[in-house]
Order: C-alpha cells, then structure tokens, then sequence
C-alpha cells in the first residue's frame, strides 16, 4: 500500500534532480570558454511506479507514481561530423605546416641585386668573353678568378641555405614524433580510465572530451581513423596500422642512417618497419626533407657539377698566359680515391661498387649522321632500368635527345670534339648515390663499336656498377671516365689554388700540334663564354639558363600552391568547426534558460516537501484521541 511519507520521497527526488540539472548547467557555463568541450545535459525520467503487474500487487486502481530521477547525464556530440573534422585535419595541418616552410625556401631563391647566384653567374660568363678580346691581358684573368670567386660564395650560400633549411625541417621532426608519441600515450591512459568508469554504470563525459581532443589534436599531425565501435577497444589507427588499441598505445622511433645523411627515418618502435603518412604536419615535414628541400639541394649540385665539369674540360686542354695546361679551373674532389672507381659499399672491407661520374665514347661522331641500324639501349632509372629503342634512320642528335628524355638517371651530350659523353645525374631516392652510372646496356651497336662506350652488346657486355672493377666493361682507357663527386658539391666546390697563386694559368687558348697557344689566342675562353647558352643537358634542362628560369619558376609555383591549398583546408576546417561549435558548444542564452527552468523546478520540488510536511504535521501533532 502506498506509505504516508511516500510524498517527502517524491519531493526529495525532485529535489535531488534538479540540483544536479542545475549543477550540469553550471559546470556548461564554467566551461564556455574550454577547449574541446562538449555541453551535457541532464536526462530525467519517471521513477518506478509502486506497482508493477504481478499477482502480489494490491487491487488499487492505476499506477501510483514515485516522481522524477536522472537517468543520465549526456554528452552532445556528432559522431559522423567528428569522423569527419578527423579526416579533413590531416590536410590542414599538412598545408599549415608546410606553407611557412616554402615561404623560407623561396627567400633563399630571391635573385635581386649583385650578390645574387644568377648575378654572379652571368658575371662570369662575362669576365670569359672579356678574356676571349684580350687574351694576352693580365688582369681579364684577374677578373676572371674573382668573378668564379665571387660564383662560388654565391653557389655556397644557396647550399647553406637549403642545407639549413633541411636540418631545421629534421628537428621538427624529431619534436613531432615525440608529440605523436606522447598523444598516443594520453589516449591510452584515457581510455583505461573511461573503461573503469563505464565499468561502474556512469558516463565519463569530460574523460571523453579530453580524449577527443588529443584525437584531433592527433589527426592534425598524422592521419587517422577512429573506431569506436567497442566502447572497451576505442582504436585508432595510421597508415592502415593500429596506433592506440585500448589501453595499448604503441610508439614510434627514429633511425638514423649512413645513407639518408644521418637524418632519422621514422619507425614503429616495435617493429623497426619504417613508417610512412599520408597527410598531417609529420607528412608535410618528411615530405619538405626527403623530397622538396631534398630536391632543390640535387638541382644545386646538379647545376654546380655539371657546370664545373663542362668549364674544367676546356680549360684542361686549353694554355695559360705562362704556358701552363692541363689545369682544373675548379677543384673537384673524388667520392673514391681508387682509379678505378672502386668503393666498399657494404662496409665489410671489399670493393663490391664502383662509382663513376662521365665516360666519354672513343670515337667522334657526326650529330647529323643517320646511324643505319636498330637497337635497344638501357640506363638506369629512378624505378629501374630505362629502355630507349633507336632505328636505322634516327641521327646521333636524336638518340642523345631521346636519352635525355627517356627518365633516365643518365644524360648524354656530344662534348666539342664530338665524343659521346655520358653521365651519372643525381638520384631520386636515399638508396642510390648521385652522379653515378648504374647501369649501360645496349643490344646493338651505337654503344659499342659506333660511340666506343661499351665494348661488347647485350647483358654479357653491359656496364653494371653493383661489382668492382667494372670499368672493365668500358672501351676506353682511365682518360675516358672520371670517378663520382663527393656528395653535395655545391657545399664544397673551389677555385683551384694554382689560379688563386697566378692567374696568369688562367687559360684562354688551344695549343696546336703539341704546341702552347700564342698569347693572342682566345679561342679556349671563347669556348667557355659559349658554355651559358649551348645546348648541354644538365639533368632535365638544357641549358644552364635554363635552369636559373625553371628553379625561380618551380619555387613560385610550389609557395601559390601552399597558399591556395592552405586557404582551402582553413576554409573547410572552419565551416565543419562551425557546425561542431553550433551542436556541440555552450550556447550562454540557452544554458540561462535552462538554469531558470531548473530553478523553478527546484523551488517547486521544494515547496511540495513543505505542504507534505505540513500535512504530516497536521495528522502526527494536531489529531488528537
């Protein structure tokens, strides 16, 4: 039967709902201003009524109500707009991340005034021209030996630049992953947390909060996907790995190796696999070092090696005002000191690579010439080896073009006294030297008896630098190759000190018959003027003005790009924020309402314990017998 007190029972449970309805509205507004913050609110419901069907229950009419309790106390979120935001944040802080970086590259590509690269290098062309009128002249081999000076600090100061950049890049990186690291771990100490919790029947909405934002601060630097389908195994994976699983949150660590420079490749701790990312700030960053930054320092030494290269093999034969030959204008420094190209690549004490930079053919060739057979000719290239067919009625001139254009990481030219020439250009990845010949194969005859490359056709003969020795593949002598660069020659690259000592070895003319060049002879000067506009394949450009146009152009092109993109993910990032901030977000005015809603609910809960009160009062104190 219903008790008499049943009415001070009602009220107290009124009472006690809406003082934690209250409660929850004070603890939204105390947070407005939170980051990551979710509003809640109070879920409220009937209480049991006395009777339940069943044969015991008491023939009274009707259910006899026991007031209100709070069922649960709600979290407000958008589940679907949350995966959403995740996926989208990757990008944002993939462009957010990169964008300043490109800013500081191109400030390093300003070419403005006179101590700019392109400034000096024009400026050396000049000072050979100079010399090719006045051959016989002191001081237009003075100018010549300060404006290559004046070229190589230029050259130096890019390098630094770029190599700055690259290391800076390389320390965020080294912070980034040990913020990942660190995420990961709160995430898994949360979700221990939230386990215990629900393990005890309540909602641990402001756990879960915080675990949503260190997901989202997490989305932004690597690119996840959540799954929270077992409330017991909220997961987050990367890369098509699990990152968190639980209460497990695995690691990530860095290896440094010989062969990335000794910057750190990012792996999983537990594994030792190499990790890779898709977008976030971590992508941006490893895309900045290896590929973009990584990219533009190659061109730098593609430019630098291939410019000294061109300008020490006519100044090698050519005569000095004092009659010395046979001199380098710049110094160049071998990666091997072995004649033969020889190196230990595996560090276990025996020559198993040989690393060759140039091999020139043996026999001269006439560009117009059509060749009269057909064949297949294969390099090496960035994805493997690169096959470029010729035929009967293709000239020299074509093939080389052909060669060029195939992707292979070999380029060929005919030098002035028309030799083939062939050389190694910088390599795509980490696992290949630059400036080394991998491979040369050809299945006819244009690399072998016609150019005087190779000595035999086909796979028996082929040139192959994965075994030492192999230049016993090659037809000519050591005078028709030169052994790969030390890395990075752009960082290095000098004057020869004999120049700086006398400038009168500064050569400007060709000997004949043995004989030196006559003072007023300037044809070697001439010829090195003639370097800045002819047509010499450095890489993918085919002259070097070419590339100061395309390496200008490439860096304005890459900062429009960050900046466009940049604006796009800010725009997107913004609008699913908005409409997170409109569900989710404490709106001030509604929280008011609500608070004058409970308000009035708590006084009227209050006021109905004092009548039962009264009444109570009334049938204990004032009946009498």
């Amino acid at each position: 039967m219903t008790s008499t007190f049943a009415g001070i029972e009602i009220g107290k449970r009124g009472v006690i709902a809406h003082q934690q309805a209250l409660n929850t509205t004070g603890h939204n507004l105390s947070n407005a201003s939170t980051e990551g913050y979710s509003r809640q609110r109070v879920e409220m419901s009937a209480f049991e009524p006395i009777y339940l069907p069943g044969m015991n229950r008491e023939e009274t009419p009707g259910q006899i109500g026991q007031g209100t309790v709070v069922e649960r106390i709600e979290r407000i979120r958008d589940q679907l707009l949350d995966q959403r935001i995740i996926a989208q944040a990757s990008g944002e802080g993939y462009w957010s991340t990169r964008d300043p970086y490109v800013r500081m590259m191109e400030q390093l590509y300003l070419e403005v005034g006179d101590n700019s690269m392109r400034s000096g290098m024009d400026a050396f062309w000049d000072s050979w021209q100079e010399l090719s009128q006045y051959p016989s002249d002191t001081a237009p081999r003075q100018a010549v030996v300060e404006r290559g000076k004046t070229l190589v600090d230029s050259i130096h100061e890019r390098y630094k630049g770029l190599k700055g950049l690259q290391d800076m890049v390389n320390q965020d990186i080294q912070l980034t992953v040990g913020r990942v690291n660190d995420l990961s771990k709160q995430i898994a100490g949360l979700n221990r947390d939230i386990q215990k919790i629900r393990a005890q029947g309540d909602n641990p909405n402001d756990l879960l909060d915080r675990r949503d934002l260190l997901v989202d601060k997490l989305s932004s630097i690597i690119d996840v996907t959540v799954d929270s389908r077992d409330p017991d195994e909220f997961m987050v994976h990367t890369a098509g790995y699990i990152l968190v699983q639980g209460k497990i949150g695995r690691q990530f660590d860095l290896h440094q190796g010989i062969d990335t420079e000794g910057y750190s490749r990012i792996v999983w701790k537990d594994t030792g696999d190499e990790a890779h990312f898709a977008g976030g700030s971590l992508a941006a960053l490893v895309d900045l070092r290896d590929t973009t930054i990584q990219s533009e320092i190659q061109n730098l030494d593609n430019i630098t090696m291939n410019f000294v290269d061109l300008v020490n093999e006519i100044h090698r034969d050519a005569y000095g005002l004092n009659g010395n030959t046979g001199l380098d204008f710049f110094q160049e420094y071998p990666f091997v000191t072995n004649l033969n190209g020889n190196y230990d690549r595996d560090g276990d004490g025996t020559f198993d690579s040989t690393y060759i930079f140039r091999i020139n053919g043996t026999n001269r060739l006439e560009g117009q010439a059509q060749l009269g057979f057909e064949g297949q000719i294969t390099l090496s290239g960035a994805d493997g080896d690169v096959q470029i067919p010729y035929y009967p009625t293709d000239t020299v001139t074509e093939v080389v073009a052909r060669i060029n254009n195939a992707g292979a990481e070999v380029v060929a030219r005919l030098n002035r006294e028309g030799f083939l020439s062939l050389k190694g250009s910088t390599a795509e990845g980490w696992d290949n030297p630059d400036f080394v010949i991998r491979h040369i194969e050809d299945s006819g005859y244009f690399l072998t008896g016609y150019a005087g490359i190779i000595n035999d056709r086909g796979p028996a003969g082929a040139y192959d630098w994965g075994q030492a020795d192999a230049m016993t593949a090659l037809s000519g002598g050591v005078q028709k190759y030169s052994v790969a660069p030390v890395a990075h020659p752009s960082g290095w690259i000098d004057l020869n000190p004999a120049l700086l000592r006398d400038p009168n070895s500064v050569a400007s003319g060709f000997g004949a018959n043995g004989r030196s060049s006559n003072p007023g002879n300037g044809e070697a000067a001439l010829a090195i003027a003639a370097i800045r506009n002819t047509p010499v394949m450095v890489g993918n450009h085919n002259t070097l003005d070419d590339y100061f146009a395309d390496s200008t152009g490439r860096i304005g092109l890459l900062g429009e790009q960050s900046n466009r993109a940049l604006e796009t993910q800010n725009l997107i990032m913004k609008n699913l924020r908005d409409m997170r901030e409109s569900i989710s977000g404490v709106n001030m005015d509604e929280e008011l309402a609500a608070m004058i809603k409970y308000q009035h609910g708590y006084a009227a809960a209050a006021r109905f314990i004092t009548t039962v009160n009264s009444l109570l009062d009334t049938i204990i104190n004032r009946m009498g017998v």
